[in-house]
This record gives structure tokens, C-alpha cells and sequence, in this order.
């Protein structure tokens, strides 16, 4: 009896709670997330390990690019969920961002291990997309001396082209932009509007017929 009593008083909080948590995660929705994330952090203090409150404020501070923060959050996920993909992915991609809005030899000394984490999320989720493309963009935007290797990148790209077409095509399209083999690009574009990427595959072609081509005439026609 004394039990059910607990329970039955306890009963309104719980709805309250979770009645809470819901507008957050409909405000997150609707990226409101400066009004989402109070809510996220009060629920947080409650529950420290909660996996998705955890992930849902990494994700806010990675929208505010509070890089910092961001890692935080992600990395306490690794350390609770070690076996979970997406959160080597994530952690990786907001280390990158730091990496990016560092000074040269700081960012350097990050790079390895963003890496690494792109990395583990493949080897946790050999069909991950979203990893293989970020290592494809790491590899042709870094120079060759600390890292970068235009052979890395058309691995990885050839392994987005087995699991998605569209995404191996337009993957090795920046490849063959980025070095500036132009007629290359413009081909592997065109096959990627072919696989059905109408709306980005368009639009990476369109903007390299206007920027890099000098062929504004063609990028007009092109029906995004």
C-alpha cells in the first residue's frame, strides 16, 4: 500500500516530465533550439547518462558552434555507448569544425584524431555514408605533407559508389573538381543527375559550368 501511495504521488511529476521533455524535443524539431535546450539541461541534471538528451544538446552546441561543448557531450556518448556509429561520426565532425576555427599547428595536431573517428564509425558501420564522405573531403582539402592523399579519397569515394551511387558519382566528382580536371568533374555529375540526384547533383554542376568553367550559359539551363 505505502508503495502504490509513492507511486500515485509521484505519478503528476512524471507527467509533467515527460510532458516536458516532449515540447523539447518539438522545439528541437523546429529548431528552436535556444528554447529546446534549458529543457534538455534540467532533464540532464536528473538524468546524467540519458543517451539521447545527451545527444540532442551536442547537437545544439553544434549548431551554435559551440565546438567545445559539442565535444563534450559526444564524447561522454563514445564512452557510454562505445559500439554506436554515429557518435565516432559526430565527435569526429565537430573536432574537424574546431580544427578548422584553429590556429595551423593546433589544427594539425587534431587531424589524426578526426581521422580516427570517421574511421571507427565505418568499422562500426561498414554502409556509414556520412563518414566515408567527410574523409573524402579531409583527404583532397588537406595538403599531401600533412596528410591529405587524393589516393585515400578515391578509396573512399569508390566505396560510397557500392553502397550509393549518386553518392559515389558526387563524391568523385569533388574529387576530380578539387584538382581541377573540370571535363572529369562534369561527367561524374552528370551521372550522379542521372542516378537521380536532381536537386544537388544540379546544383554541383551548375556551379562548376558558372565558377570554374566560365560557362554561365550552361549553368542557366540547368533545371534544379
Amino acid at each position: 500500500m505505502k508503495n502504490i501511495l509513492s507511486f500515485l504521488l509521484l505519478f503528476p511529476l512524471l507527467i509533467w516530465s515527460q510532458s516536458d521533455y516532449g515540447k523539447a524535443e518539438k522545439l528541437f524539431k523546429e529548431g528552436k533550439y535556444e528554447q529546446a535546450q534549458p529543457i534538455f539541461e534540467s532533464f540532464l541534471k536528473e538524468n546524467p547518462s540519458h543517451l539521447k538528451t545527451l545527444e540532442y544538446l551536442g547537437d545544439i552546441a553544434g549548431h551554435q558552434k559551440s565546438w567545445d561543448k559539442a565535444i563534450v557531450y559526444y564524447k561522454k556518448l563514445k564512452q557510454l555507448k562505445p559500439s554506436e556509429a554515429n557518435y565516432y561520426f559526430k565527435y569526429g565532425g565537430v573536432l574537424g569544425m574546431k580544427a578548422k576555427d584553429s590556429n595551423k599547428f593546433k589544427a594539425l595536431g587534431m587531424i589524426g584524431e578526426v581521422k580516427e573517428s570517421f574511421e571507427k564509425a565505418i568499422e562500426l558501420n561498414p554502409k556509414h555514408i556520412e563518414a566515408r564522405w567527410a574523409l573524402v573531403l579531409i583527404y583532397i582539402q588537406l595538403p599531401g605533407i600533412v596528410g591529405g592523399s587524393e589516393t585515400k579519397a578515391i578509396k573512399y569515394s569508390n566505396e560510397l559508389l557500392k553502397l550509393s551511387p549518386v553518392d559515389g558519382f558526387l563524391s568523385r566528382g569533388q574529387i576530380e573538381e578539387h584538382f581541377e580536371r573540370y571535363p572529369s568533374a562534369e561527367t561524374q555529375y552528370k551521372k550522379a543527375i542521372a542516378a537521380g540526384s536532381t536537386k544537388v547533383g544540379g546544383q554541383m554542376l551548375a556551379n562548376l559550368y558558372k565558377n570554374k568553367m566560365n560557362q554561365p550559359e550552361k549553368a542557366a539551363k540547368i533545371k534544379i
